[in-house]
């Protein structure tokens, strides 16, 4: 085959190693498989400072008022979807702290919507519904660092004056560079079934967007070492996730806890600074909040030790 007839987008080519993947057995497929996974982690790891920039900005981002979107098609937007989804719960942010864009809406999320990736005047109308201006941070992530509608996208939120970045697995062309003003581009190589960019670019992407929000949001002080301080209690797992954390770092027991927790507002980072401070929970929140949202920079205590099993 000559290398003219070759996609320039590494995530469409055919991957040497899995030629055979469908004369395999299953446990075959298995291994053929998590030997493609294992080399995605260093191809994210290449993209390091880049990531930390990414963080820097969101952090900044937040602080100022702003807010972040993240802007794909097909897995990509749903990876971003995902993640925004999730920042409420894990931080207890207000949902329209993270956001993501969808291309096709959000009937796309479910059901693959043909052709949506590849309208851009659609792309530049779902950054003014949604209201995108100066001041946030807007991500694209397009596996294969072509999609039409996700360097729409970023071109619309430049015009506005937002910060820009993208997310990729193949090297983006020059005009979707041009209008990022951050480019993570972690090339993860030919997927194990050609051009199926909801695994190893899939598995990526979805690395980067939690590194980050989770950087952005630890830089903000929602945890307290690795202790998840600003979760909401929203179900029974995370109603127990609150008490334990309380119960750990106060060295109270359950009842106890409990008691903190409901005269905080549940609220295990508030709970855990008038425990300390012998504060009430107008005074911890207002400490709290002088201090950027950070418990150490409050109590000058170190969190509890790690309790090995």
């Amino acid at each position: 085959m000559s290398s003219r007839s070759l996609d320039p987008r590494v995530t469409e080519r055919r991957n040497p190693r899995t030629v055979n993947i469908d004369l395999a057995s299953p446990l075959e497929i298995v291994d053929l498989i998590n030997a493609e996974d294992r080399t995605v982690a260093e191809a994210v790891a290449t993209q390091r400072e880049r990531i930390a920039e990414a963080v820097s900005v969101a952090e900044s981002t937040f602080r100022g008022g702003g807010r972040l979107f993240y802007a794909g098609a097909g897995t990509s937007g749903r990876l971003g979807v995902l993640d925004a989804s999730e920042c409420p719960p894990t931080f207890g942010v207000e949902p329209g702290l993270v956001i993501g864009i969808m291309a096709g809406g959000y009937e796309a999320l479910t059901r693959s919507k043909e052709g949506a990736e590849d309208d851009p005047a659609e792309a530049a109308r779902d950054v003014d519904r949604h209201g995108v201006r100066a001041g946030d941070l807007v991500i694209g992530i397009a596996a294969s660092g072509t999609t039409p509608y996700v360097r729409s996208v970023l071109t619309r939120a430049r015009e506005l004056g937002a910060r820009t970045a993208i997310v990729a697995c193949s090297p983006p062309p020059a005009e979707t560079l041009a209008v990022a003003d951050i480019a993570i581009v972690a090339v993860t190589g030919p997927e194990a079934v050609t051009g199926s960019t909801r695994m190893k670019a899939g598995t990526a992407t979805k690395m980067i967007l939690n590194t980050i929000t989770t950087g952005a949001m630890v830089r903000l002080g929602k945890t307290y070492g690795n202790l998840m301080v600003d979760l909401k209690p929203t179900n029974v797992k995370l109603v127990d996730r609150s008490e334990r954390i309380v119960t750990e770092v106060c060295g109270v027991d359950r009842a106890a806890a409990r008691a903190l927790l409901d005269a905080s507002g549940d609220s295990v980072k508030v709970a855990i600074v008038m425990h300390a401070l012998g504060a009430t929970r107008e005074e911890a929140m207002r400490r709290l909040e002088e201090a950027g949202g950070v418990i150490r920079r409050v109590t000058g205590s170190e969190p509890p030790p790690v309790q090995l099993a």
